[in-house]
């Protein structure tokens, strides 16, 4: 049996670990049972892929998601893995290529879903083909109060006792109480080695900033990363549509994805994702769970999740390469109040709605937080941090103000107007704003009428949204969603407790934020050749770009410059069966090989028309499928590139003349601004 670190080098082409996957690896190939909670992107499947390997017969691993089990057995064929599944997805070759190698033996992973185990024939087959352990993959399925509960996920712990085989699952979901119920269901109640390891992704820029024009807040923010993959989280379908539209509207690549969407339409959008460089999918919490894309460069929320671990699940998506991921959470008090009353007014029992609120509370937490995110974050998950460094507070430390009057002037305003009024009435009373409502109910009497004048309607909406976010008030659905006073208020308006609050600095955030370089100046233009390259090999294979290399190993390329194979075998992603494919190909692009180019470009080599032609061919694979991605496939031949190249034409007409019509009502105008800006 060869060793977990000869065979991560060897076939994953990893040198080393990441934090906490060697102890969990060794553990899972001794065949202790085991439960490992990792954060997204914190290289779960590695912990049971490896030992899959390591051990004698056929894992099983059941996972939730077709395409997630496609994206990973595509995966593991690429290294040389030997793997397979059998779901309602396979074409009728797929299933018999699956059962050919189960027959000869030479399968190591089988991937199912949990709804095959209600077949009855099921335990008959596992039986049959020898499997000698099961990995849950996504356990947290098993929980009856989560949002992904599946309940085929209860047959697991039945297939474990008929297989008497070990078992390990696999969750990024950490709170308490879905452990005890995972393991309940899986492990009959007897603890398995349990591993709560690393929430830490350094990787990831967080940052909150409160709604301001939030549409044009996410569209400055991608702007700034154009041509980079990311997902933009939103609240409800209809603003996936919406959202969409304005970003392709805004020459970006962008697709909407939500739960009324067909099936097969919802699919193709996963299909794109997964296959194309730099699409942006705006999507509803339905998009998500599965996606395998380890080269997402950043997650905006254009709307306030739900708790604070849905926001980790979340974010968690950017970055599993290990490569500078960004993210982005937009939030105000509408988003505040409608949160707590989906709480209240679920079917959930008292005890539920009041754990719910706790995590809405540890989630605006971070999102009102004064000192680093990261600190604020981790420590919700029981671990301690340095100040991190990347994260907007340690960008730049927030003002704050000792607040403790204007809260109690909040506060005694709720409480003076009975505890029967909005954040927009309890503003005018503070105001002294006498409109008929606040004159018709006699506020304008009131001791707290115009105490706040000295403050604008804008600063008072940052206090509510504030004492919203620290708990200290809190929207009533018996009463319209009206402001009550919560028991933690009370020692701030008795005197006896101070506050400190956040100055709202939306005038001084920039316009565009900067978006981070994901390698030096210097090494740009050898990683835009590189990834040309691996978009030309993925859709000659007719697979997703990151199964051939994915973005950290190309950029380790770009600044690496390995001048031969063995110094490529030493990058980090190239294990044998990839070096043996696609290594002197890469080569080839680092080292400046002409033989490799296509005989049209190779005569431009060396020449101004030699980088047009590239930006040309770049515009080209972007509108390929048109520019809402929709449209049939269509493109320019190599030679009528590099005329287009050569010859520059000025306008339209001339453009139209190269060009032809159809071709030039697709490329025309792209290919004009390449020229202008080539000058």
């Amino acid at each position: 049996m060869h060793s977990a670190a000869t065979l991560l080098q060897d076939v994953f082409g990893f040198s080393d670990f990441r934090s906490g996957q060697e102890e969990i690896v060794h553990t899972v190939a001794a065949g202790t049972p085991t439960l490992a909670i990792m954060p997204t992107g914190g290289g779960k499947s590695l912990c049971f892929q490896l030992p899959a390997l390591m051990r004698d017969g056929v894992t099983v691993v059941i996972s939730p998601l077709i395409a997630l089990m496609r994206d990973q057995v595509r995966a593991l064929k690429a290294v040389g893995v030997e793997a397979g599944a059998l779901t309602s997805g396979n074409t009728e070759e797929e299933t018999a290529e699956v059962w050919e190698a189960l027959d000869a033996g030479r399968m190591k992973l089988l991937y199912i879903a949990p709804e095959r185990l209600a077949a009855g024939s099921a335990i008959g087959m596992l039986r049959r083909i020898g499997v000698s352990m099961i990995a849950v993959d996504e356990a947290h399925c098993v929980s009856q109060w989560g949002h992904d509960f599946r309940p085929d996920y209860l047959r697991i712990g039945e297939l474990r006792r008929a297989l008497n085989v070990p078992l390990a699952a696999f969750t990024a979901t950490a709170d308490a109480e879905t452990r005890e119920e995972i393991i309940e269901k899986l492990f009959d109640g007897v603890a398995p080695s349990t591993f709560l390891h690393g929430f830490d992704r350094p990787n990831i820029h967080l940052a909150f900033a409160e709604k301001n024009q939030p549409r044009q807040q996410v569209t400055q923010f991608i702007a700034a990363r154009k041509g980079q993959c990311g997902i933009v989280y939103c609240g409800t379908r209809a603003k996936t549509e919406t959202l969409a539209q304005a970003l392709r509207e805004a020459g970006h690549n962008a697709i909407a994805y939500h739960g009324g969407m067909e099936a097969e339409a919802r699919r193709h959008v996963e299909a794109r994702f997964n296959a194309e460089d730099g699409l942006i999918v705006v999507a509803t919490v339905a998009f998500g769970m599965g996606v395998d894309k380890p080269d997402i460069r950043w997650v905006v929320h254009a709307d306030l999740p739900k708790s604070i671990e849905a926001y980790y699940q979340e974010i968690g998506r950017a970055g599993r390469d290990g490569a500078p991921a960004e993210t982005l959470t937009l939030f105000g008090f509408d988003d505040i109040r409608l949160r707590r009353s989906q709480i209240d007014e679920g079917l959930a029992p008292p005890e539920r709605r009041a754990a719910d609120h706790g995590r809405l509370n540890a989630l605006l937490g971070l999102a009102e937080a004064t000192t680093c995110r990261r600190q604020v974050l981790l420590a919700y998950f029981g671990e301690q941090a340095e100040p991190c460094g990347n994260c907007d507070l340690c960008d730049k430390p927030a003002e704050v103000y000792d607040a403790t009057q204007t809260v109690q002037k909040a506060l005694s305003a709720a409480l003076r107007t009975g505890e029967y009024f909005g954040q927009g009435h309890l503003i005018d009373v503070l105001t002294g704003n006498e409109t008929d409502k606040v004159k018709a109910r006699g506020h304008n009497s009131l001791p707290t009428f115009g105490v706040g004048k000295d403050m604008s309607k804008r600063a008072w909406q940052a206090v509510f949204r504030q004492i919203s976010g620290l708990d200290l008030v809190r929207p009533d659905p018996e009463r319209h969603g009206a402001l009550r006073i919560q028991e933690k208020a009370h020692p701030i308006l008795r005197g006896e407790a101070q506050i400190e609050l956040r100055r709202d600095a939306m005038a001084n955030a920039p316009a565009r934020p900067e978006a981070r370089a994901l390698v030096s100046e210097e090494d740009a233009p050898l990683l835009a050749a590189l990834k040309a390259k691996r978009r030309e090999l993925a859709e000659a294979a007719r697979l997703p770009a990151y199964i051939v290399f994915n973005d950290r190993t190309l950029i380790e390329m770009a600044q690496a410059r390995p001048a031969n194979l063995d110094q490529m075998a030493q990058i980090n992603g190239i294990g044998a069966k990839k070096l043996e494919q696609y290594g002197r190909t890469f080569l080839d692009v680092i080292n400046g090989d002409s033989e490799e180019m296509h005989p049209s470009r190779r005569k431009l080599a060396g020449r101004s028309e030699g980088e047009i032609y590239d930006r040309l061919m770049a515009v080209q694979t972007d509108l390929h499928h048109g520019p809402d991605g929709l449209e049939k496939p269509l493109s320019c031949s190599a030679s009528l590139v590099a005329r287009v190249a050569q010859t520059r034409p000025r306008n339209e007409g001339d453009m139209a003349r190269l060009l032809g019509e159809r071709r030039n009502d697709r490329f025309g105008a792209a290919f004009l601004d390449v020229i202008a800006t080539a000058d």
